[in-house]
């Protein structure tokens, strides 16, 4: 299965948008009021691209063949939109940044520094590993 990297990111605008930036023959988007809007869309674009090519010359680039696998990166303010059953006051908490900052990034009114970045990125890891190990 061929992984594509996507790109999720929360616009000025108020949408999210999805897109491709390592696909060579054809940049891949989509865009919605949601994260899962903007990712549906572009999934409905690439099989419209993907039936292009198949029209145009019955060729499809070999980056698209095949089950296709997306590999999403988030901004803050999309990987919250997206995984919106995260507290954001109890999260703040575990990670170390200030709760009313945290919405703040979640909102796109600041945007968090590197360094603040790696903290809610290790924080979600870490969740990740202990939800892992959960058995019922």
């Amino acid at each position: 299965m061929k992984k594509i990297l996507a790109i999720i990111e929360k616009g000025t605008d108020g949408l999210y948008s999805v897109y491709t930036p390592n696909t060579t023959s054809t940049v891949l988007n989509g865009q919605g009021d949601t994260v899962e809007e903007a990712i549906e869309d572009m999934k409905i674009a690439t099989q419209e691209v993907i039936e292009a090519f198949q029209e145009i010359d019955g060729k499809v680039p070999d980056e698209l063949q095949g089950p296709l696998e997306f590999e999403y990166r988030y901004d803050v303010p999309s990987l919250f939109n997206y995984f919106d059953v995260l507290n954001m006051t109890i999260f703040s908490k575990k990670v170390g940044i200030n709760a009313s900052l945290l919405r703040q990034y979640k909102n796109g009114l600041a945007f968090a520094s590197r360094k603040q970045v790696e903290k809610i990125k290790n924080g979600l890891h870490e969740l990740g590993r202990q939800l892992s190990t959960v058995q019922l």
